[in-house]
């Protein structure tokens, strides 16, 4: 037996070795072209930070490509961002520059000049993609050279006294391409083209050019469309310098035809293909991440000063006085019991709604698992902006499999409140259709106003059915299974005895409420600042890739709402209120509270230019899926903790 485990062992070590020698995660398959292979850019939907809705590229009188335009295959989490991936008649040829003519539209019509005035004025961005690459755009601001991505759809010109807009019908694309020479270097990755490896044999035959930079440089450019029409796509002309006199950019009105052009430069770079995405991700305010740190970590510390006291200082001392003392004076000191020892009676008495805490807790334990997890693989560099959608999509089969944990923890919870199996299959349907029921019927509320604006944002109706085949088909069946194991395993047994009578709560001078909601400041304070640099990657269409700091963020802030939770429960014990259940839960779920109320500080004074009630309404809705999300998972670290710092606590002193 020992001699197949060692086999086992070397099999393991020899596979996990051999992808070593050249195994790269943030990226999509190498592919290499020969000088004068064509290479077609594609296109993707029309975005704003004015509107947040995106809108397909071909929705514009653009020149669409010879073939007919062709839809390219989309993850699930690509449908769900609203992204639609086209070709387009934007065609290189490998290491050869060039200047190109592609059409001349007919003259625009009334209902495409409104359209395309709205989207300029909107600041809708063009979205192009070469080689797996976003085409990036510099732009100097105030000094400062500033990178976008995608180029607008045109702009106003900054005199008062013109009112009309101007297209941008000429791109300057400039393409840095290293030369690769077959190394022998294996190289894996995954992205919209699946797996690939790069071997010592294709060395020769993967010799050439890789792309490694896509930049755009847009600009207007009146052309005379008689003469333009006579020519045919992609013959050439000459190269031209972009005017600055408004008399010479392309104005958009009614009658007016469009002559579109581009011109391609190859320059050679040493980027290295592995690095080729470092311009896109470069960490800014690496500094703040850090102070963000720092501040969660002063928190903690003083969070566990708390507790600690609370355990070695108050509850050591009461249990070790106790057992001190001998069977006589433990029955004095009993009529004598003061705070939490008083309660030990009906600390365990069966919470209000008992059912939907059981559900809220199986869903919290789904979705902290599905954040964790996501956030380990992302940090270790599986889910790579190259694979558009992957981290949407990853979350969402993550979701789907942890059914099983949601069911199991569920019921067994029930089993340990009821005393009995009972009921487990009923409560193991409504964990696997709580939270999930909550996100359809916000989204499908937000999908009519989308539909309405006939926004890409929108969710069709194919993938709504796919969506309920996965949640029917994997997640219920899957959360039915762990709720059945959650009856076959031991149930949780209490230390003391529950008293038939309830025992009346003395009154207080403030509502316990106020300290539920004002202990969510305290785990709001360790994620605000990393929550303004998540809010801004997925609003202002920034890329967000520094998850090693989210994961050390989520660690501090499952520590700090354990220890807020645990510290709020011992109080309601000390002032001999036993109904701590429901407090605990909502100790560290009331962060869920300032997250949303900082989403709406932020959609105020962050996207101030953001226009038109639908994309508010498109904001608040995803803004609210994620504070129900955040309540449920911060909720059930706290109640767990407390649960069983409760159970704990009164296992250690026999009172009768």
């Amino acid at each position: 037996m020992q001699s197949i485990y060692k086999w086992i062992f070397l099999f393991g070590f020899l596979l996990f070795f051999h992808g070593c020698c050249g195994f790269y995660l943030p990226g999509s398959y190498m592919r290499t072209y020969s000088t004068s292979d064509e290479i077609y850019a594609k296109v993707n939907s029309l975005t704003s930070i004015e509107t947040e809705l995106p809108f397909s590229y071909y929705s514009l009188p653009y020149c669409r490509p010879q073939d007919g335009i062709k839809k390219s295959a989309e993850n699930l989490g690509e449908l769900l961002m609203g992204d639609q991936i086209d070709n387009s008649p934007y065609r290189f040829h490998m290491n050869m520059n060039e200047s190109v003519y592609l059409c001349t539209t007919k003259g625009l019509n009334e209902n495409e000049v409104k359209l395309l005035n709205q989207r300029s004025r909107d600041l809708y961005q063009v979205n192009m993609i070469l080689d797996n690459l976003p085409a990036m755009r510099y732009v100097n601001q105030n000094g400062a050279t500033v990178q976008w991505t995608g180029f607008p759809v045109g702009y106003a010109p900054t005199d008062k006294n013109r009112n009309e807009d101007y297209i941008i019908n000429h791109l300057r694309f400039r393409v840095l391409i290293h030369e690769y020479e077959g190394s022998g270097v294996e190289i894996i990755g995954t992205g919209e083209e699946g797996m690939g490896v790069i071997s010592e044999a294709d060395k020769k035959k993967a010799s050439g050019f890789e792309i490694v930079g896509f930049e755009v440089y847009p600009c207007s450019i009146k052309y005379d469309p008689d003469k333009m029409s006579k020519l045919k796509m992609y013959d050439r002309v000459d190269p031209v310098n972009c005017p600055s006199e408004l008399d010479k950019l392309q104005v958009i009105r009614e009658q007016e035809r469009v002559t579109f052009t581009y011109e391609v430069e190859f320059v050679k770079s040493q980027i290295r293909w592995p690095s080729r995405w470092d311009a896109y991700l470069k960490m800014e305010g690496a500094r703040v991440h850090w102070f963000s740190i720092l501040n969660s970590l002063m928190v903690i510390f003083f969070l566990a000063g708390i507790v600690f006291v609370i355990f070695l200082r108050t509850v050591r001392r009461d249990l070790t006085r106790y057992e001190e003392l001998d069977k006589e004076a433990q029955a004095q000191m009993n009529e004598e019991l003061s705070g939490w020892k008083l309660v030990v009676g009906d600390v365990f008495r069966e919470p209000e709604c008992s059912k939907l805490l059981c559900v809220m807790i199986g869903d919290g334990v789904q979705i902290l698992g599905m954040a964790a997890v996501t956030i380990v693989f992302a940090a270790l560099g599986f889910m790579s902006p190259a694979s558009r959608g992957m981290l949407l999509t990853g979350m969402i089969i993550l979701y789907l499999f942890l059914g099983i944990a949601a069911g199991y923890v569920g019921v067994r919870m029930w089993r340990t409140i009821k005393g009995t199996s009972e009921g487990w299959r009923s409560l193991s349907w409504s964990i696997a259709c709580f939270f999930p029921g909550i996100v359809f019927i916000i989204l499908s509320a937000l999908n009519f106003l989308l539909w309405g604006s006939k926004s890409t944002g929108a969710i069709p109706i194919s993938l709504y059915f796919i969506l309920f085949s996965l949640w029917f088909c994997i997640s219920v069946p899957l959360t039915l299974l762990g709720g059945f194991l959650g009856t076959r395993s031991e149930a949780i047994q209490y230390p003391v005895r529950t008293n038939q009578i309830p025992r009346e709560i003395p009154a207080r001078k403030y509502p316990s409420w106020l300290l539920v909601l004002g202990a969510g400041t305290l785990p709001f304070g360790t994620l605000f600042i990393e929550l303004f640099f998540i809010l801004s990657s997925i609003w202002l269409g920034r890329f967000y890739y520094v998850f090693g700091f989210l994961l050390i963020v989520l660690s501090m802030l499952i520590v700090v709402c354990a220890e807020v939770s645990l510290v709020l429960t011992y109080m309601h014990l000390c002032v001999e209120d036993w109904r701590w259940w429901w407090k605990a839960f909502y100790a560290s779920g009331s962060v869920a509270l300032y997250v949303f109320l900082y989403s709406i500080n932020y959609l105020v004074f962050d996207l101030k230019s953001l226009s038109g009630p639908v994309s508010a309404i498109v904001y608040l809705g995803y803004s609210l899926i994620i504070a129900v999300a955040i309540m449920l998972s911060t909720g059930t670290v706290g109640f767990l903790t407390s649960f069983y710092f409760v159970h704990y606590l009164f296992s250690s002193v026999k009172i009768d």
